[in-house]
């Protein structure tokens, strides 16, 4: 039998931390964009529009995706690659395509709210 004070020792959770992560670099991108959003001038001069955002966004996922297919990769080559580090890069590649996902569909649910919209 385990001691009590070891089993009450929980092991972090990274897919909840994955998706805390991705959520805030969204909440940044969508700061950086709610504060571009003063005037299109100022926007321009501070380093971007929605659509680097946006872009810079699906950067980020294709990185993630790109790095647990290498991880992926070097442990079936037989490479040294500890196989929770495979996990973990494959989980967040998933959480980050999941969490691009949504934020498209949001998108286009706010794109056809502003179709059905009468003028």
């Amino acid at each position: 039998m385990m001691p009590a004070a070891l089993t009450a020792v929980a092991a972090p959770n990274w897919a909840e931390m994955a998706i805390q992560q991705s959520q805030a670099r969204l909440r940044t991108a969508q700061a950086e964009a709610g504060s571009q959003a003063a005037g299109t001038e100022a926007a321009k001069g501070v380093g971007g529009s929605f659509g680097t955002v946006l872009n810079q966004f699906v950067g980020d996922v294709n990185d993630k995706q790109l790095n647990a297919s290498t991880a992926l990769n070097g442990l079936l080559a037989g490479q040294d690659v500890p196989l929770h580090r495979v996990v973990i890069a494959m989980e967040e590649a998933s959480v980050a395509f999941q969490l691009m996902v949504e934020v498209r569909n949001k998108l286009l649910e706010g794109y056809q709210e502003l179709m059905r919209m009468s003028v």
